[in-house]
C-alpha cells in the first residue's frame, strides 16, 4: 500500500489523512491497512500509524504495508491520536482503529457526504463488531440506531465512534491528552460541535474486532463502559489531569481480574466523585479510605 498523493493535490498534500493509534497490534493491523489499501476512492489520501510504544512488530509491519509510522511515546490513545494528527498533511482527518476493517467504498462515502454537506465540520458513522458473542450484534445497532434517530429529529449527534469519524483539520483544536478512553470520542465530539454541524451516516459502518467483548456482558457494561469510559472520562475532565488511568490493553495475554478488584476500582472512583461534589465534607472520603477500601482490599487478596 502506498499513499495516493496526486500531483494536482492542493499544496502537494493529500485530501485525507487516516490516523491510527497502535500499541502491540501486529495481529490486527495488517487486515486494517489492507482494507484501507483496497478503497475505491480515486483521490489522494495517506495513512498514518502512531506507534504507542509497541514491543512487537507493529511498526515494522505498518511500514512494510505503506503506512507512515510516527512514534507516539506518551502512553494513551489520546496522546497517540494527537501525535498522529499533528503529523497529518490532509485537510480532513479520519480517526480509525488498528483492529478495525473498512468496506472498499468507506472513504468514497465519506468524501461524497462532505461534498453534499460542504458546511459541515465532521462526518461520522457507526461501528459494529465481528465474530463476537450474540449480544455484540445487538447493542451497537441499538446505540447507533438511537444516535441516528436523534440526529434525524434534531440534527444533533450525541455520540461517535473513534473508529469512524472524519473532521476538517482546521476545525480541530486538539485532543485532550489528559483523557483516556472517551477522550477521543465524546470529548472530541464536544469540541467539534462547537465549531459547526456534524453529519451522521448510518449506512457507512466500520467493523471492529470483538476482543474487547471477550470478558462478557457484565464486564463490558459495568467495567469497560461504566468505569473506564464514563467515570474515568468525567473524573479526568473535572480534575484537569489524568487521575484514573487507561483501561488494560485487550491482547491475548490480558490479565483477568477478580470481580472484587473491579468493585474496589468502582468504589474508588465513586469516592473521588463525592470528594469533588462535596469538597466541604471530607468525611465521605475518610469513610471510604478507612473502612471500605481496606475491606475490599482484604477480600480481593482472597481471590
Amino acid at each position: 500500500m502506498t499513499d495516493r498523493t496526486a500531483s494536482d493535490a492542493k499544496d502537494g498534500n493529500p485530501k485525507y489523512s487516516i490516523v491510527i493509534p497502535a500499541f502491540n497490534e501486529e495481529r490486527y493491523i495488517g487486515d486494517c491497512l489492507q482494507s484501507l489499501a483496497r478503497q475505491d476512492f480515486t483521490g489522494d489520501y495517506e495513512v498514518i500509524v502512531a506507534d504507542n510504544n509497541s514491543t512487537d512488530s507493529t511498526a515494522e509491519l505498518a511500514s512494510s504495508l505503506g503506512a507512515t509510522v510516527v512514534e507516539a511515546p506518551h502512553i494513551g490513545v489520546c496522546p497517540a491520536r494527537q501525535r498522529g494528527t499533528e503529523e497529518a498533511r490532509g485537510e480532513i482527518i479520519i480517526s480509525a482503529d488498528a483492529d478495525t476493517v473498512y468496506d472498499t467504498s468507506w472513504l468514497t462515502h465519506i468524501d461524497e457526504t462532505f461534498s453534499k454537506n460542504p458546511e459541515c465540520v465532521a462526518v461520522a458513522g457507526p461501528c459494529s463488531f465481528t465474530d463476537g458473542p450474540w449480544w455484540s450484534a445487538i447493542y451497537p445497532k441499538i446505540l447507533f440506531g438511537v444516535v441516528y434517530l436523534v440526529y434525524l429529529l434534531t440534527r444533533y449527534v450525541f455520540y461517535i465512534s473513534a473508529t469512524n469519524i472524519a473532521f476538517r483539520k482546521d476545525a480541530w483544536s486538539g485532543y485532550n491528552t489528559n483523557m483516556t478512553q472517551g477522550g477521543d470520542e465524546i470529548d472530541l465530539l464536544r469540541k467539534l460541535r462547537s465549531k459547526g454541524r456534524i453529519v451522521f451516516s448510518l449506512s457507512n459502518p466500520s467493523f471492529s474486532s470483538s476482543r474487547r467483548l471477550s470478558r462478557g456482558l457484565f464486564y463490558n457494561l459495568f467495567i469497560s463502559f461504566g468505569y473506564y469510559y464514563l467515570i474515568t472520562y468525567w473524573i479526568n475532565r473535572l480534575a484537569g489531569r489524568c487521575l484514573l488511568k487507561n483501561a488494560p490493553a485487550f491482547r491475548d495475554s490480558a490479565v483477568h481480574r477478580s470481580p472484587f478488584y473491579w468493585v474496589n476500582r468502582v468504589a474508588i472512583a465513586t469516592a473521588t466523585i463525592l470528594f469533588m461534589a462535596f469538597p466541604g465534607r471530607p468525611i465521605v472520603g475518610l469513610g471510604y479510605g478507612y473502612v471500605v477500601e481496606p475491606l475490599f482490599n482484604a477480600v480481593t487478596r482472597l481471590f
